[in-house]
């Protein structure tokens, strides 16, 4: 054991798939997923719906805006699946050191912002999985969609994220 834990809670999984209105009627649908977020997030060029499940379980389904984005370029390469899983951690900075302290490599760190400060732990660090670790004060435990939102809003590209929330885009209203 190397000490405290670093994972303050875990919170979701993330698939990238091609086209969400493909993967909604399995994850949504049928599996019976309940949608809690989702939107355009234009400066990572990702359209994402998150889906909860019982026991607080939580999936996102992550698609690509742009042939020209990261997550364009991930697909190519690997194909739709498992992309990266999200931990909630008190302080972002302290688990780098932790991280890197017992050899663990850690990518993409970013503080920039006042809501969402994350780092990454390679793949090839963390035996095959892309691990997000973030800190943040909102709350992400309870669905944060905008009032009558729809999967369906979201496929059309008629939500965005704003200050890490989701919002109705403005020509959408």
């Amino acid at each position: 054991m190397l000490g405290d834990t670093l994972v303050r809670r875990f919170d979701h999984v993330a698939i990238a798939v091609g086209d969400l209105a493909e993967a909604v009627p399995l994850y949504h649908d049928l599996l019976g997923g309940k949608l809690i977020a989702g939107g355009d997030d234009e400066n990572l060029g990702l359209r994402t719906i998150q889906l909860e499940y019982p026991q607080k379980v939580k999936i996102e389904l992550i698609q690509p805006l742009t042939p020209d984005s990261y997550l364009a370029a991930y697909l190519k390469k690997h194909g739709p699946g498992f992309h990266h899983m999200t931990c909630f951690v008190p302080d972002v900075e302290g688990a780098v050191r932790a991280l890197e302290a017992h050899g663990f490599e850690t990518v993409g760190t970013n503080t920039s912002s006042s809501y969402w400060r994350e780092t990454y732990v390679r793949p090839s660090s963390a035996f095959g999985t892309l691990l997000q670790l973030v800190s943040t004060e909102l709350r992400w435990e309870d669905p944060i969609v905008p009032e009558g939102a729809t999967v369906e809003d979201i496929i059309a590209g008629r939500l965005v994220w704003n200050d890490a929330r989701p919002a109705w885009r403005e020509d959408a209203k």
